[in-house]
């Protein structure tokens, strides 16, 4: 006599939307990260009036591309999103600051990357 043991899993509509905020999110941060790390013209000049130089760019497009990934990642999505907040914070000030330009963009994405870090949090 055999006995079979089968184990049912719940998926949550709350956990689903989540990842697929997280998978938009990602695809967002990768179409922003590969114009700067293939070096697009407009990224290009973007960087030099910025002032720092093209390694920023480089910095910016990987933890851009880095932060996409990590996302999509279970054990890193909550520090990556983290991360990307932390990089919106400074891409924020970088529009308002020195180009005089609109932060909306980016603080739409801090918001979107914040909630990621708050419903990742860990279970108490």
């Amino acid at each position: 006599m055999s006995t079979t043991v089968t184990t049912r899993r719940t998926v949550r509509p709350r956990t689903v939307a989540l990842w697929v905020v997280q998978a938009i999110l990602a695809v967002l941060f990768v179409m922003a990260a590969v114009p700067k790390l293939t070096g697009d013209p407009l990224m290009v000049d973007m960087f030099n009036e910025i002032g720092a130089g093209q390694w920023l760019r480089y910095v910016v497009g990987t933890l851009e591309l880095a932060g996409a990934i990590g996302l999509l990642i279970p054990r890193l999505c909550r520090l990556a999103a983290l991360g990307l907040v932390a990089l919106m914070i400074g891409a924020g000030a970088t529009n308002l600051f020195l180009f005089g330009a609109s932060p909306a963009i980016p603080l739409a994405y801090l918001a979107v990357a914040a909630s990621v870090v708050w419903f990742r949090r860990p279970a108490r």
